[in-house]
């Protein structure tokens, strides 16, 4: 019953960094996963499908995480839902998505404002934005500007330093680990031969014979 959206930020912004990361699809299945939502107040509207959480707002959506003082949500009449998380003052909004194929791997950020799109598989995180990769509980990546959008579909993140959207200063500021390398399949143990003799092992020499 519901959608994370708000009104995408012009399309002029220059972005100043655009990398591809390998490997960082997220669950694409939490798209069809019913969304769960706990809040202090709720106000939905059956005839447009729209549903306004407010109050210490939590929702999960299969492996995804969303937490803001107040979170819009609705659906679109093909059933793909749309959500816009805003800060509640003292902290920002934050989402988290685990990535597929079972990989300890995760998606993390805060931001003013975060923009889930589940019709696009995008998500925005405006204004003072901090994304991070963890593997694990551990950082494996983090990227800090005025704002970066996540694509699932395409694997890429874009980031704008943003000066006026609460960047570091206009510019971007991005830590990144190298992908750990593969661990080498053990070699496969050698099979011994076996020789005939020609002498007696000294150990078994027979009784009375010097060694």
């Amino acid at each position: 019953m519901t959608t994370f959206s708000k009104k995408m930020i012009s399309s002029a912004a220059c972005l100043v960094l655009c990398m591809s990361v390998s490997s960082v699809w997220a669950e694409k299945a939490d798209r069809d996963k019913p969304l769960n939502a706990n809040a202090d107040a709720l106000k939905y509207d059956d005839l447009k499908q729209t549903s306004v959480f407010t109050g210490n707002v939590i929702i999960t959506k299969g492996t995804i995480i969303m937490r803001g003082g107040r979170v819009d949500v609705r659906q679109d009449p093909q059933g793909f839902q749309f959500a816009t998380i805003t800060s509640n003052g003292n902290a920002q909004a934050y989402f988290k998505q685990k990535r597929e194929n079972g990989v300890d791997e995760w998606i993390e950020g805060m931001a003013d404002t975060i923009e889930y799109d589940g019709k696009a598989d995008t998500v925005r995180f405006v204004k003072k934005a901090n994304l991070k990769r963890l593997r694990g509980a551990t950082t494996s990546d983090e990227i800090v500007g005025g704002l970066v959008v996540y694509d699932n579909t395409t694997d890429v993140y874009t980031v704008d330093g943003g000066a006026g959207q609460g960047g570091s200063g206009g510019r971007v500021s991005a830590v990144l680990s190298p992908k750990p390398a593969a661990t080498p399949a053990p070699a496969p143990a050698q099979q011994g031969t076996l020789r005939q003799s020609t002498t007696l092992n000294p150990t078994t020499a027979p009784s009375g014979e010097k060694k």
